[in-house]
């Protein structure tokens, strides 16, 4: 999956695949996750969040479905 660079401390970069609804976050400490069920709102919302890092964190991590995947 693409992923494109986030402006953040904690997320080095994300990507989305709207035909599955999966978002793969890549951290700064190397580790990417992927988050399942995750709307294109949810997506959008995380990469023009002017705090990438909090949004992460009050709207996806508490939310959806997740696997480590590195």
């Amino acid at each position: 999956m693409h992923r494109r660079q986030v402006d953040s401390t904690v997320i080095s970069a994300a990507g989305y695949d709207g035909a599955t609804a999966v978002l793969e976050i890549e951290f700064t400490s190397g580790d990417v996750y992927r988050y399942f069920a995750v709307p294109p709102s949810v997506h959008r919302g995380l990469m023009g969040a002017e705090s990438a890092g909090r949004f992460f964190a009050q709207r996806i991590r508490p939310v959806y479905p997740a696997e480590q995947v590195r």
